[in-house]
C-alpha cells in the first residue's frame, strides 16, 4: 500500500518543473493532481500561500486555526451559484492587517455570508492578481469529505442527539416486525424530505468549489491549470455495480443478478455478511472465477458496528477473517454507518460506506462528491446513485428514472457512478427490472469506465503516486499511471 509519504514529494529549493510553488502541503492540488513543489522558504506563521513559479501573483490563505467556524455561502454575480461551505472563516477586520503586510492595493470580490445574510468575511483580491481567502481551502474539502459540516450546520447537541436515537433504534430493530420498521422508515422519510442540504439526489457544491479554486489558480499562474484526468485510458466516466447481501435469502438469489449483468458484458462487487448466514466458499470462488469481486458488508450486519471505539475494535477483527477467506479487499458498514475517525482504523483497500447525498439514510448526510478520495491511507469510493431500498421501498417509486437520471447527470460531469443493489429486493420482479433497464441503458456506453470496486481504488492509487511535470513547453505525467492517464486543462472567470 502506497504511504501518504510517497504519495507526497516534497522539493526545496527554488528551482521547480511545477506549475507552482507552496509554502504546505495542499490537500486540493493532491486530490486534483495540479502540479505544485514545496518551498520551505515561503513558511509564515499566519498565512500559507501558493506562488505561480514563474513569479508573479500568488494566492495566501488563513491557518485553518484562525477564524470563527462557521456555515457560510460564497456568493456570485449570479445568486443561483453560490457555494456552501463550512471553515473557520477570518472576518474583515482581521484580515485586513494581513493584507497590508503584503502591500498593493486590495478589494474585496466575494462575501461569504451566514444562512442570515450577514457577512462573515471576504476574498479579496490584489491589483496585481494575487488573491486572498479567509480561510483553508483544505479544511473545507475535509469537513465536505467527513461529513463534519452537519455538525456545524446543525450544532454538535443536535448531532449528538440523532446518533442517540440512531443507536437506540438499532439496539430495538431485533424485535420489531420488518413491516412495522418499513412504516417507521417511510414515515420518518418524510421529515428527512425537508432536508435543505446536502440536496438529493444530487448535490453539486464540492464541485463548485473545486471549480471556483481551480478558476483561482488559474488566474493567479496566467494561463490554464494542467492536471491528472479522473479516469485511465480515455474514459471520461465510471460506472461501478455493486450489491450488499443482507440476509440468506439475498444469497441465494445472486445468480439470477449475476447472469443478467454477465449478458451486458459487466462484473459486479457483491458484499456479504459473514456473521448472519453461512456463506460457503464454493460460492465465494464461483463468483470469483467469473471476474467478479467479493467484499465484506460489516460482520453482523445489526447496525452496532460504529457504536464506540471498542466495539469497532472488538468487531474488525471478524471483518478482516472474512477478508482474508474471501480475497475482499474492500468494506461497506451496514447500513451505511460511518465515522470519519474510525474508518481510517478499517484495515481495507478501499471503503464503500460513504454516499455522495442521502437524507433518506438512518445515518444522514453524505460527502458531497463523486470522485474517490483518501481517508489517510484508506480510498473511499463514494456511493453516488440512489439505493433500491431507498426508491422502491421507502418512496415507493416505480421505475428507473431516478437511477437514469443521476446516472446521466454524472456522465455528463465526468463522476462516478456507483450503484448499490440488494438481491433481496431484486426478486421483487418490479426492481428487478428497472435494474435491467438501467443496465440496458449504459452497458453499451464506451465512454464509461466500466470497473470493480477494487480496480478503481487500485487506479486512484496509482494517480495519487503519479505527477505532473515540465517537459519543453508542455507536460508530463511520471509515475504508476503515466501510461494510462491523460492530461486535462482547467481554466474559468470567477
Amino acid at each position: 500500500m502506497t504511504s501518504l509519504n510517497e504519495r507526497l514529494r516534497v522539493f526545496d529549493g527554488p528551482q521547480t518543473r511545477a506549475l507552482f510553488v507552496s509554502s504546505t502541503h495542499v490537500s486540493l492540488l493532491d486530490h486534483t493532481k495540479v502540479p505544485y513543489e514545496l518551498d520551505r522558504e515561503l513558511e509564515h506563521e499566519e498565512v500559507n500561500q501558493l506562488r505561480a513559479a514563474h513569479g508573479g501573483p500568488a494566492l495566501f490563505w488563513t491557518r485553518s486555526s484562525a477564524g470563527r467556524e462557521a456555515a457560510a455561502m460564497i456568493t456570485a454575480a449570479d445568486s443561483a451559484t453560490a457555494i456552501p461551505v463550512f471553515a473557520r472563516i477570518l472576518d474583515d477586520v482581521r484580515i485586513q492587517p494581513l493584507l497590508a503586510e503584503r502591500g498593493g492595493i486590495w478589494r474585496p470580490v466575494r462575501t461569504l455570508v451566514s444562512e442570515d445574510g450577514s457577512a462573515l468575511g471576504s476574498i479579496w483580491r490584489e491589483a496585481g492578481g494575487s488573491v486572498f481567502l479567509p480561510f483553508d481551502p483544505d479544511e473545507v474539502l475535509l469537513n465536505y469529505w467527513s461529513e463534519r459540516y452537519l455538525r456545524i450546520a446543525s450544532g454538535a447537541k443536535i448531532r449528538d442527539l440523532r446518533r442517540l436515537l440512531r443507536v437506540i433504534y438499532y439496539r430495538a430493530r431485533p424485535w420489531l416486525p420488518r413491516s412495522f420498521q418499513i412504516w417507521l422508515r417511510r414515515r420518518f422519510a418524510r421529515l428527512q424530505a425537508r432536508s435543505l442540504f446536502p440536496r438529493w439526489p444530487i448535490e453539486t457544491c464540492f464541485h463548485d468549489f473545486l471549480d471556483l479554486m481551480l478558476a483561482i489558480l488559474s488566474d493567479v499562474a496566467g494561463t490554464a491549470i494542467p492536471r491528472i484526468a479522473e479516469w485511465p485510458n480515455g474514459h471520461t466516466w465510471a460506472l461501478v455495480l455493486t450489491h450488499d447481501v443482507e440476509q440468506a435469502e439475498g444469497l441465494a438469489a445472486i445468480e439470477p443478478v449475476v447472469e443478467l449483468e454477465r449478458a451486458h458484458g459487466l462484473r459486479s462487487a457483491w458484499n456479504l455478511v459473514p456473521r448472519r448466514y453461512a456463506v460457503a466458499q464454493k460460492h465465494v470462488i464461483g463468483l470469483l472465477d467469473r471476474g467478479f469481486e467479493v467484499g465484506v458488508h460489516g460482520p453482523y450486519h445489526d447496525g452496532r458496528d460504529l457504536e464506540s471505539f471498542a466495539t469497532w475494535r472488538e468487531r474488525l477483527p471478524v471483518a478482516h477473517a472474512a477478508a482474508a477467506r474471501w480475497d475482499a479487499a474492500g468494506f461497506r458498514s451496514a447500513a451505511l454507518h460511518r465515522d470519519w475517525e474510525l474508518m481510517r482504523l478499517l484495515g481495507f483497500d478501499y471503503d464503500s460506506s460513504s454516499p455522495d447525498t442521502d437524507p433518506y439514510e438512518p445515518q444522514e448526510g453524505g460527502c458531497c462528491t463523486w470522485y474517490p478520495y483518501f481517508n489517510g491511507e484508506l480510498v473511499e469510493l463514494p456511493l453516488t446513485l440512489p439505493q433500491d431500498h431507498t426508491l422502491f421501498v421507502i418512496l415507493r417509486q416505480q421505475d428507473e428514472a431516478a437511477w437514469v437520471e443521476k446516472a446521466a447527470f454524472l456522465r455528463d460531469r465526468g463522476g462516478l457512478a456507483l450503484i448499490d443493489t440488494h438481491p433481496d429486493y431484486l426478486i421483487d420482479e418490479r426492481i428487478y427490472s428497472a435494474y435491467a433497464r438501467f443496465l440496458d441503458r449504459f452497458s453499451t456506453d464506451e465512454t464509461a469506465w466500466k470497473a470493480l470496486p477494487r480496480e478503481v481504488s487500485a487506479w486512484w492509487r496509482r494517480r495519487a503516486a503519479s505527477r505532473l511535470e515540465r517537459a519543453g513547453d508542455g507536460w508530463r505525467i511520471v509515475g504508476p499511471a503515466s501510461g494510462e492517464a491523460r492530461i486535462v486543462f482547467e481554466e474559468g472567470s470567477w
